[in-house]
């Protein structure tokens, strides 16, 4: 017994020893969790009083700073719903105007909250890249422009001439594998800055110039003849434009995804700015809890009951913000198609609000 008491009360004193240390990692790992929940951004941009969104600031219909120094597009009104549904108050944003290349930086450094800016979900970015992408707000296609007069009628046509286009974005990629494809030898004339791509383009340096559909209906408005530009029929590929936050940040991500559901979901229940407030009383239990009259749906993302509500009231619904920008009363005229709720045919959906 002489021999193994001491054994035992060493054994018994290192068991309780670990069991301790084990106690106060649990509790500290609790403490951590605590804290990484409470240090989410949502927090921190309650606190400051206002959003900085990433924006292009020279797209019309998406993003655009006009001669009285406010913005406007669809992009931009979805930054305004976020707001709105933090603060009742749209106008509480911080705009940064960023370039393609530099627009996933300012976000994994925190120079911005949220990026909305005609960007497309692809896998390495909402991977490798570090993004949180929320849902898509935009169904779009890379397209080519060319001079009405250039008698260029598609792709083929441009064999040995030189197209225009933008590094650090999924068309420069799209456009070397779809001519690879077709074999077509082309001469790619490469430009970070957008402004100089069209600039170029337009001087006749090049031949033609590819970016999103949307964008280049966009921008050929800002052309000083447009009509002597046309869009070939041909889609180079699936540019699905969403906003997105830094990766990491659940809390976060939940908030800018819940506020594009909840523009979409209001088109879909017929909610829009002139009606929210009527419909208050009613008896619907599904639009009841849209607008927080019943649950407590946006308690449990952080925000109001009626943040959607909110969201409407200053914003509008999906409809209504893509008729404001790119609908038949604008300039770009551009068909809604498969931008469309998916009850006419589209491809906007949204998951229910329970």
């Amino acid at each position: 017994m002489k021999i193994f008491l001491p054994m035992l009360m060493f054994k018994s004193a290192l068991l309780s020893a670990i069991a301790f240390l084990a106690l106060g990692l649990t509790a500290c790992g609790g403490d951590n969790t605590s804290g990484a929940a409470s240090s989410s951004l949502l927090d921190k941009i309650k606190s400051r009083g206002q959003l900085t969104c990433g924006v292009s600031g020279e797209i019309p219909g998406f993003s655009f700073v006009g001669t009285d120094g406010k913005y406007s597009g669809l992009d931009v009104d979805v930054c305004r719903a976020v707001a709105a549904a933090l603060f009742d108050n749209p106008d509480a944003v911080e705009y940064r105007n960023l370039n393609a290349k530099e627009r996933f930086t300012a976000v994994q450094t925190g120079e911005v909250d949220l990026l909305s800016r005609n960007t497309t979900l692809t896998a390495s970015r909402d991977t490798s890249v570090g993004m949180a992408f929320a849902p898509i707000v935009f169904y779009d296609g890379q397209g080519m422009m060319v001079g009405k007069n250039s008698n260029i009628k598609s792709l083929k046509d441009l064999q040995g001439k030189a197209i225009c286009t933008q590094t650090g974005t999924t068309n420069e990629q799209n456009l070397a594998d779809k001519m690879r494809q077709l074999g077509i030898a082309y001469k790619p004339v490469v430009f970070e800055d957008i402004n100089t791509a069209f600039a170029t383009y337009q001087q006749g340096r090049c031949n033609a110039i590819t970016s999103d559909k949307s964008q280049l209906i966009s921008r050929r408005t800002t052309l000083p003849k447009p009509d002597n530009h046309i869009i070939l029929d041909e889609v180079l590929s699936q540019e699905p434009l969403a906003p997105a936050v830094a990766d990491g940040d659940a809390k976060w991500a939940d908030v800018l995804k819940w506020v594009v559901y909840a523009l979409i979901k209001a088109e879909e229940l017929g909610i829009n700015s002139q009606n929210v407030a009527n419909l208050a009383s009613s008896d619907n239990p599904e639009i009841q809890r849209f607008l927080g009259i019943k649950g407590n749906l946006g308690e449990g993302m952080g925000l109001s009951k009626d943040f959607a509500v909110r969201i409407i009231k200053h914003v509008g619904n999906y409809g209504e913000i893509y008729d404001r920008n790119l609908g038949p009363k604008t300039k770009l005229n551009l068909p809604r198609s498969q931008n469309k709720l998916w009850t006419k045919g589209g491809l906007l959906y949204s998951p229910p609000f329970k």
